[in-house]
């Protein structure tokens, strides 16, 4: 009885750490018990030093004192979540794969015996799918610039590098020697880091790579703006411009597609580029493994298809379409 009590107030301990403020019931609900034991247990945490304030009225409920500095406090399914967590970050940040295999070390000598060979018995091979793309590994101090910038609301003055991670020359017309952008949204997509940004100098919503940035933060603050359309996911994933280049392949081809840019960027497969050509017609760029291959991505946009290259792409699709009439029927 007296540990599954102490079980018990070490989960609630951690449910409080987790969350500014808990109402009654809910804790109640998480720990599967009464009412009245969630506040018999509050109170033996109390007992114990711990600094529990109590918030009046319809909206309140529970909150750890401020200042109060929790111990790792883990149960079982945290324990195993964070080895997972740890053994499948993706490698998109500059020199933090020793840093993730020491903070797991870590974690394992910090939790008790029974969490330790939780997190010990789940010991990863990753293998990477042909569909991971993941963008080179970014600057660590660049992704702090960003995140900081988003989560204080700070403009950036930027640069925006060029594929290859060089600064561009002062007569390259392709890339804007510095911008100013209010970095609203952090985003990580199909292994890419990107920033939803608000740029100051042409009053646009754009998205740029984070790795395609070199950013210098200021002290000028700026308000919160609402997205359009409200929805971060359909904006980055309709948005052609991103900065992606095509990924590596041992084949690679492009066609003319009668259809906008925004919905063949939401649907395009990771790795590829889209190119805006007009209201009603883009450019795609792919990779896959063989011709064929590239020609069966192109057909599941159910477009017609023009400008269709190189010479071998062309023929896949040809070789494609006279094998599919030759299917007989059932």
């Amino acid at each position: 009885m007296v540990a599954s009590t102490s079980h018990r107030a070490l989960r609630l301990l951690s449910l409080l750490g987790s969350r500014r403020q808990w109402p009654l019931r809910e804790l109640a609900a998480r720990l599967e018990v009464s009412e009245r034991t969630v506040r018999r247990d509050l109170d033996t945490l109390r007992g114990l030093g711990y600094s529990i304030t109590t918030v009046r009225g319809p909206d309140g409920g529970y909150r750890l004192g401020s200042g109060h500095t929790l111990p790792l406090l883990f149960d079982h399914d945290q324990a195993l979540a964070i080895a997972v967590a740890l053994q499948t970050a993706p490698s998109t940040v500059f020199d933090l794969q020793d840093d993730t295999a020491r903070a797991l070390a870590t974690l394992q000598q910090a939790v008790p015996e029974t969490l330790r060979a939780a997190m010990e018995s789940l010991r990863l091979t990753r293998l990477q799918n042909y569909w991971e793309f993941p963008a080179p590994p970014i600057d660590s101090a660049a992704l702090s610039a960003v995140g900081t910038a988003v989560r204080h609301r700070r403009v950036l003055v930027t640069e925006l590098l060029r594929p290859d991670g060089t600064r561009p020359a002062p007569e390259d017309q392709d890339f804007a020697a510095a911008r100013r952008i209010e970095p609203h949204h952090l985003v990580v997509w199909a292994g890419r880091w990107y920033v939803v940004v608000y740029d100051l100098d042409d009053h646009q919503w754009r998205v740029h790579r984070v790795d395609r940035l070199h950013p210098r933060p200021t002290t000028s603050h700026f308000s919160h703006r609402d997205l359009p359309g409200g929805d971060i996911a359909p904006f980055v994933m309709s948005s052609h411009d991103r900065g992606d280049t095509p990924a590596a392949w041992q084949c690679t081809g492009s066609a003319r597609l009668n259809l906008p840019a925004s919905i063949v960027a939401r649907w395009a497969p990771g790795g590829s580029v889209v190119e805006h050509l007009d209201t009603h017609h883009c450019r795609l760029t792919v990779g896959a493994w063989s011709w064929a291959g590239i020609a069966g991505i192109l057909a599941t946009f159910d477009t017609d298809l023009t400008d269709v290259h190189p010479a071998e792409l062309l023929e896949a699709c040809r070789h494609v379409a006279h094998r599919y009439l030759a299917i007989p029927e059932a």
